[in-house]
């Protein structure tokens, strides 16, 4: 939906505006035979661009040639979203594998519930109890508060995609302490950012960023100064720094993403994994 009626769209009354204004393109899609089970409906679609199959490939890729992820590993998925990343991965992992996924967004967790758990009883799906003026306004915990709902050392594998990019300091510190907590010891944490480094911060200055950054907040940069997480960008060092404080070490090299203007890159955001010492 576009983001100009998503702002002028009471919460409440969000899922049904959705519904209406997606019903025509989600007939369009089943007549020409562009959506199978396994994908969303378009009104479900509510973060991420571009095509939902082709961008979960894309990372399963990413997931399995520089994170090293092998079929029998356990994987926890944070902020899994309608499950862009688990239907790639429901192919991949093994029977002895697991995978673990849990969003605030109530109807996103239903749906990953509904359609992929069925499927694959590996995969289970959890709605996280965490507050969101939007989609969870009764959660009981803040991002900088919440208890991640699994056991000490249980995943060999932890994916955040395009979730450090909307928090600030303090929830992205507490994150990381609770994925050094649930990581397995030599367990990665495959994560993307919006790194500030001499590079990005060059092609910023010449205009060439799709996001400008232009708000100092502490030691972050962000788009937006009234919804700051909207988009957030992390000093390099001081993304690294977090990692170390957790008992996590960067592998080098960070792969570097477009958002900036860069020639060369892995994917639109920047890379990081850090390995559980």
């Amino acid at each position: 939906m576009k983001e100009t009626v998503k702002k002028l769209v009471p919460a409440p009354l969000e899922p049904a505006v959705r519904f209406l204004y997606y019903l025509p393109f989600e007939a369009a899609d089943w007549i020409a035979g562009r959506r199978d089970s396994l994908t969303p409906p378009r009104r479900l679609m509510f973060v991420g661009g571009g095509d939902f199959r082709r961008a979960g490939l894309k990372f399963l890729g990413l997931f399995r040639e520089i994170g090293g992820l092998k079929p029998d590993e356990r994987v926890l998925d944070v902020g899994c979203g309608v499950g862009r990343m688990a239907v790639p991965l429901a192919g991949y992992l093994s029977e002895n594998g697991r995978y673990e996924g849990f969003d605030v967004v109530p109807r996103a967790v239903r749906w990953c519930q509904k359609t992929i758990s069925r499927r694959y009883p590996n995969f289970r799906f959890r709605l996280a109890d965490l507050y969101n003026k939007t989609y969870n306004p009764r959660g009981r915990y803040r991002a900088a508060e919440f208890p991640f709902p699994y056991a000490d050392a249980g995943f060999d594998f932890v994916i955040l995609t395009s979730v450090f990019t909307h928090m600030l300091p303090p929830e992205t510190d507490h994150y990381l302490s609770e994925i050094a907590r649930v990581l397995a010891p030599g367990g990665r944490c495959f994560a993307t950012f919006f790194l500030l480094n001499e590079e990005s911060l060059a092609l910023i200055g010449a205009g060439k960023s799709e996001r400008p950054m232009g708000h100092a907040l502490g030691e972050c940069r962000v788009d937006n100064p009234d919804v700051p997480e909207d988009a957030v960008g992390y000093p390099e060092e001081a993304a690294r720094a977090l990692f170390a404080r957790h008992g996590m070490a960067v592998r080098e090299p960070v792969r570097y993403g477009k958002w900036c203007g860069r020639a060369a890159w892995t994917s639109y955001q920047d890379i990081v994994i850090a390995v559980r010492r």
